[in-house]
């Protein structure tokens, strides 16, 4: 009997995996139990207490198997109230609402049901199929790197699949992303003798300006654009009537491929100054295949069938588990493509539409068969 993908993100959204709060280990244990009664030999990773990331392979045939990947951790809600239950999974004028229900839990749901209606069908013949659905993708892809250093926990893939929100549309490759913590040091005082210290805030604050200003001296890409620095966060001081002597800024970069990590690091560090201690928190490498490739061009024109025209060459303006998947397994094509909406990712009130959810597992199913069969 075949699992439907609607109800399948119903029960994803159910299950309460904000991350850092609530690991994923129950929603993994779901998914396992699911997809080994449905033919799948299944293995759980643990890369802390309960953050576990499920790895299931259906063999067949000698031809690499199709890896589909996607991961269950989610956002926190934000401050802003829901008008729905974020955990209910409810439906209502062809939208489902939750968190997860676009970013992925909707994307998780398709690729299972596919996956799981390509084995019952006996259509793995001349390829097996891999699933790799990892925990913690949200703060830097520790789910995926887990996997990624553990000897043989992701086994071989001749191409990828990656279900994050894009409206059902093939994206080719994403940017780069290094996350920088910037930190500024003071000397602490009583509020009221502030000559006495040297206030951390204020060297932040020239700092956060200094950001603003900054420029990346790169062409455009000319499918990724150009590179962006955005400041996320910034803390400083213990109380009100102290001198603080620190303060902390979290600087979000996207790069594109002609930047290197490394020297992108070494101009932000000129740009502020010997006064700023820089640190990574996430660096991970942008994914780009090339739209000819043999791979790209079968989605591309499994694709063109269900919309009528063929897709224009398109990116993603955020990272997934492809930055360290893709090249774990040796740099094999790779596609973003999900059910969710790109624009409802980490929003308030965060939906998916049913209707495209249907529509990406049949495309996936689709594919499966033209990869997997004799």
């Amino acid at each position: 009997m075949s699992v439907d993908p609607v109800s399948l993100t119903q029960q994803l959204v159910r299950f309460d995996t904000i991350n850092p709060t609530s690991p994923e280990l129950d929603c993994a244990r779901f998914l396992a139990e699911l997809l080994e009664d449905g033919g799948f030999r299944i293995r759980l990773h643990e890369f802390a207490p309960g953050r576990a990331s499920l790895v299931a392979f259906a063999p067949g045939g000698s031809k690499p198997p199709l890896c589909f990947a996607g991961h269950t951790d989610t956002v926190p809600l934000g401050a802003a109230p829901w008008t729905r239950n974020p955990f209910a999974g409810e439906t209502d004028g062809g939208r489902l609402y939750g968190r997860g229900s676009s970013d992925m839990k909707s994307g998780i749901a398709a690729l299972a049901c596919a996956a799981l209606d390509l084995v019952r069908s006996g259509t793995l013949r001349d390829a097996g199929l891999t699933l790799v659905f990892v925990a913690g993708e949200e703060t830097g892809c520790e789910g995926a790197a887990h996997l990624a250093r553990t000897a043989g926990a992701l086994g071989t893939a001749g191409a990828m699949v990656v279900g994050e929100p894009t409206g059902g549309a093939p994206l080719v490759g994403h940017k780069g992303a290094l996350w920088l913590e910037a930190r500024t040091r003071g000397v602490t005082a009583h509020g009221s003798m502030p000559e006495r210290g040297v206030n951390a805030v204020y060297r932040a604050a020239r700092a956060v300006s200094a950001l603003e200003a900054f420029r990346f001296e790169v062409a455009p890409d000319p499918l990724l654009g150009r590179p962006t620095l955005n400041v996320g966060t910034i803390r400083g001081g213990l109380n009100i009537n102290s001198v603080p002597d620190e303060a902390v800024i979290g600087i979000d970069i996207r790069t594109v491929p002609a930047q290197r990590h490394a020297q992108v690091r070494d101009q932000v560090a000129h740009a502020l100054g010997p006064d700023v201690e820089l640190s990574a928190r996430v660096d991970v490498p942008g994914v780009r295949t090339d739209e000819q490739d043999p791979f790209i061009h079968l989605v591309y024109q499994l694709a063109e069938r269900r919309q009528g025209k063929r897709p224009e060459p398109a990116s993603a303006p955020y990272f997934t588990d492809a930055s360290i998947l893709t090249p774990a397994f040796g740099g094999i094509p790779t596609v973003i493509l999900g059910p969710g909406e790109l624009v409802q990712a980490h929003q308030t009130d965060e939906y998916a539409l049913v209707r495209c959810i249907e529509e990406t597992t049949d495309l996936y199913r689709e594919l499966g068969r033209r990869w997997c069969g004799a």
